[in-house]
Order: structure tokens, then sequence, then C-alpha cells
């Protein structure tokens, strides 16, 4: 076994795996895994930049991990760093931070890779499920961008499309510097109509309707998952591996569209940093099912940070 250490960095959230890894048998077993909302992402889109008060959240919450894996004495540490700091002008200073606090220098990696370790983490304990036909459609719907990838044991094609729901909301929810609530039914439409050119795009690269199975990854669609059950808190064994039929999501994200801040953060699985993009990240899930024709989403808690981990065991 193999103890390492993982850090995913997107444009939400913020993620921490330390575990032992046995690649002999395909077995990654959790000493820590968490999750932080810094929201790196917060005004990319439109600024090119990462902001201050952004990076200062990213920072803290590096040293509260850099605590975690010398406490666990990890062997090897592996830090990626996605789609907002791709994007931003001043990814230097993000670089620099994250050296000086974690003693590894982040890699900012391209959307095929960020695909590709997608897939490996949410796919590596599929093999030998016969209920779940290939090929599977891994979709992993972040902060800022979406990755899509189809693969059996192995990729066959991936891309990354600007998708995300802090991109999403922030590009059409947001009104004089706050978020609708609700949206009205021009944003809504506005919204997915990039969606849709979005999966355009995607279904350029990758043959999305040739998925048998669909594979769902990250914050919104969990979250969803967790709706769905009516979870009372929000709870990883009941939400990894659930399936929510396209029906169910469809009224999720309806009602989700419909709420205010307050009923939506009422929810109570839902994650306070989720409250204002949930939104957008259920309408880019629903708007991927009804272009592939998908019944149901099969629900995983593994995704880029399992893949992370792996590459470093």
């Amino acid at each position: 076994m193999t103890r390492v250490a993982a850090v995913d960095c997107g444009t939400n959230s913020i993620r921490l795996l330390v575990a032992d890894a046995d690649p002999a048998t395909g077995e990654l077993v959790d000493l820590d895994r968490r999750m932080t909302i810094v929201r790196l992402g917060q005004g990319v889109d439109r600024t090119g930049r990462l902001a201050p008060e952004a990076l200062q959240r990213t920072f803290a919450a590096c040293r509260e991990y850099a605590g975690i894996v010398k406490e666990h004495g990890a062997e090897r540490l592996r830090f990626v760093a996605t789609s907002a700091s791709r994007d931003a002008e001043n990814r230097d200073e993000f670089v620099r931070g994250v050296l000086d606090i974690l003693g590894v220098e982040p890699e900012v990696i391209s959307g095929d890779q960020e695909a590709e370790f997608s897939f490996t983490g949410a796919t590596r304990e599929l093999t030998g499920r016969d209920h779940l036909a290939r090929p599977y459609l891994v979709v992993d719907i972040g902060g800022g961008s979406t990755e899509f990838v189809v693969g059996d044991d192995r990729v066959r094609a991936a891309r990354s499309v600007d998708v995300g729901c802090v991109r999403m909301t922030e590009r059409h929810l947001v009104r004089d510097g706050a978020v609708s609530d609700p949206p009205s039914a021009e944003q809504i439409a506005a919204m997915r109509a990039d969606i849709e050119a979005a999966l355009d795009l995607a279904e350029g690269t990758v043959p999305l309707r040739e998925a048998r199975t669909l594979v769902g990854l990250a914050g919104s669609v969990t979250t969803v998952s967790a709706i769905a059950q009516e979870l009372p808190a929000y709870n990883s064994e009941a939400i990894h591996h659930s399936r929510v039929s396209r029906e169910r999501v469809r009224e999720i994200t309806e009602w989700l569209l419909r709420s205010t801040h307050a009923e939506r953060a009422a929810v109570p699985s839902m994650h306070p940093g989720r409250v204002d993009v949930i939104g957008a990240g259920a309408l880019v899930l629903l708007s991927i099912m009804e272009r592939i024709g998908a019944e149901e989403v099969v629900v995983s808690e593994h995704d880029i940070l399992d893949g992370i981990a792996w590459s470093v065991a």
C-alpha cells in the first residue's frame, strides 16, 4: 500500500483526499476526504483574474490541508488545479501561494487531462458490474467547466466545455451584483441556450449518444441525488452509486429554478456554498440527460480526486 494525498482545486471548491492505494487490487482506502467551498473562480468569467479575496480563501484551505497531509504522513502529494486557474491572467500568484504552503506546485491541467482523471476515478470500481452497460459516459459538472468522457475500460473520447454551475450563474443569473431570486424565464432560456451550444461542441468530439450508462460526478449531481432521496443530511454512502431518473431530475431542476435563496438554503442536504449555483448545475445535468436520452444517471462520489490519487500511486 502507498499512502498518497491528492488535492483537486476547482472553480467552486477545493478538495483533499488522503488514502492508502493498492494498485495490485485496485483498492483505494480513504483516510481523510474533505471539501471546502472557496469560490476560487469568483468573477473570473467577467474579469479574467482571480479575485484577492478568492485567493485568500483558497490559501486558508491549503494551510488546513497541509496540516492534515502531515498528520497522516502521506508519502506523495499531487495538487491539480482546473478551470478557474487555467483561465486567469494572474494564475502565477496562485501557483506561488500554493507552493509556499504545501511545498508542491499546482499542476494547471488541460480539460482533456481533467476528463481522463474523472473517468478513472469514477469507473475503476465499476469494472465487473454487469448490470451497468458499457460504454460509459462520465460527466463531471464543475464550477467553470463540464467534462464529457466516453469509454469502456479506457477513455475513447473526451472533451471539456466551458459550462459549469458558477460560470452559468455568473453569466446569466446575476443582476446588479446579486443572483436573481428566483431567475426570470428569459434568464433561464438564455442559460439553457448556452448549455445547448456547449453540448453541440462536446458532440463534435465525443459520441455522447453511444453511451449506455450515464455516470454523473461532482457537487451539483450529488446534491440533486441528496434532494431526490430527501436525505435529512448530506450522506456520501447513500449518494454513492444511487440512481436518479430523468423525470426526477427535471422536477428537482424546475423547483430549484423557481425557488428563493431561503427555500434552497432550507434543504437539509444543501451545502451553503451551493445554494446560489445549484439551479444552474442541475440544469446542466438535465440538459445532458435530455440530449442523450438517458433514463437515469448513476451518481458517483468518486471522481477526479480519486483519479488524481491513482495517478500518484
